[in-house]
């Protein structure tokens, strides 16, 4: 009989819209309340803007398009987290308007039919929260935002 794999980890729970979703805990840096959102003309799809935070400026991505289809418009927290970009890490930011929690527990395979940026899922009481990649997550708003531009191109 084959046994699933699972990893007991932590994670950092997180409100996007009326939704929840999970952060592996070990690429969260910090959770920093809201502060001035930078924007400036830019051709990063996925880039919303950017904040400072501790002398650095950090790239603000909005992943609510993706996730409850619109955007995070009323933010109370970035959730500042780790990410790779080719072979160097950065430090990214998404904007969260709820309450995030630490939750321990098993990640399971995500189902069957799912989208790139969830890696899997988690049990946090009665309820399945998807478990996000973040640098996926970031890839497939970029993908969608360009599909997005291309029709209007050829016009």
């Amino acid at each position: 009989m084959a046994q699933e794999t699972t990893s007991r980890s932590s994670f950092v729970l997180l409100q996007v819209g009326g939704q929840r979703f999970a952060l592996s805990a070990d690429v969260v840096a910090e959770l920093a309340p809201p502060v001035k959102l930078h924007m400036f003309p830019h051709t990063s799809p996925s880039v919303a803007g950017v904040i400072v935070r501790r002398g650095h400026v950090v790239p603000v991505y909005d992943g609510g398009p993706i996730l409850i289809g619109k955007s995070s418009s009323a933010q109370r927290f970035y959730l500042i987290a780790r990410r790779r970009v080719g072979k160097t890490a950065e430090f990214g930011a998404i904007p969260v308007n709820g309450e995030c929690e630490l939750a321990t527990g098993d990640m399971n395979p995500p189902p069957d039919e799912h989208p790139d940026y969830v890696k899997g899922t988690l049990a946090v009481g009665d309820a399945l929260v998807e478990v996000l990649d973040l640098d996926a997550l970031i890839a497939s708003h970029a993908a969608s935002r360009q599909a997005q531009d291309l029709p209007e191109e050829r016009q």
